[in-house]
């Protein structure tokens, strides 16, 4: 095969029009300065508001593809809600520090906590979904996903003091609902009971009440399926179904002990 039809056989096999993997890198970056404009004390507000806009307009022409170019509207409602959302991350961080006995300060939450970045980041990508800006929401968490290990859809929703203890191997999905004060752990999964296409309009993950606890690799699945409020999930529970206000689930390991005779 001479090397001009490979150069035609891969052209005629890339089908889809609007792949340009630099929207990928280019929401990095925008992720990054808008964190950093939100949090960072040297990073100055003012100057980086003109130079988010002008990277979110680029972000515009590459991943919104209607002909009349309708996102080019969103960025004026998205940055009036960024005071709110640094309100509500505020709490995020106070929530961490107040219940991670391990944790020296606010700053080193900031810093060094993977939980409160992938939330950072989801509440940063959520308002951005909820407008129907496409793919670059899902871009925003990826990012974070691919830092943290945490892998939150930004179609879930999420309420005040949200909590991540760890983070690793965290699952929350498109249709999940978290209310106030919630706390998960490593290996958390708030998933689908099952997959199938027809069912993307549908409620498909769980709903967590107010104060509930969900310890580390504890898996909970179905969108009819809601832990009450004040709840503790022990590691390692399967639930698929429903869990009343005020209760405690928990695995029961079946434990075996040698004797001389079995070793």
């Amino acid at each position: 095969m001479s090397h001009q039809s490979i150069v035609e056989k891969i052209n005629i096999h890339k089908k889809q029009p609007n792949l340009r993997f630099r929207l990928k890198k280019d929401v990095e970056t925008f992720t990054d300065l808008l964190f950093y404009t939100l949090f960072d004390i040297e990073t100055p507000v003012a100057d980086n508001l003109e130079a988010l806009e002008a990277k979110f307009d680029s972000l515009v022409n590459l991943a919104c593809w209607e002909f009349q170019k309708p996102c080019k509207k969103v960025w004026a409602n998205y940055v009036q809600k960024l005071p709110n959302i640094l309100e509500k991350l505020n709490r995020d961080a106070e929530a961490t520090v107040n219940c991670d006995p391990a944790s020296l300060s606010i700053e080193e939450v900031y810093m060094a906590y993977p939980g409160f970045y992938a939330i950072a980041i989801y509440r940063l990508a959520h308002e951005l979904y909820s407008i129907g800006f496409p793919l670059v929401p899902r871009l925003m968490t990826e990012y974070a996903h691919r830092q943290t290990g945490v892998d939150i859809n930004p179609g879930a929703q999420i309420g005040d003091s949200f909590h991540i203890d760890h983070g690793t191997g965290v699952v929350i999905g498109e249709t999940a609902i978290i209310k106030n004060h919630v706390k998960i752990y490593q290996g958390v999964t708030l998933g689908g009971l099952y997959v199938a296409k027809h069912l993307q309009k549908t409620k498909r993950h769980p709903t967590i009440e107010d104060n509930v606890t969900i310890y580390a690799n504890a898996t909970i699945l179905g969108g009819d399926t809601i832990i009450g409020a004040n709840s503790v999930i022990g590691g390692n529970a399967w639930l698929t179904d429903s869990v009343p206000a005020n209760s405690t689930v928990y695995h029961s390991p079946e434990i075996k002990i040698k004797t001389q005779t079995d070793v």
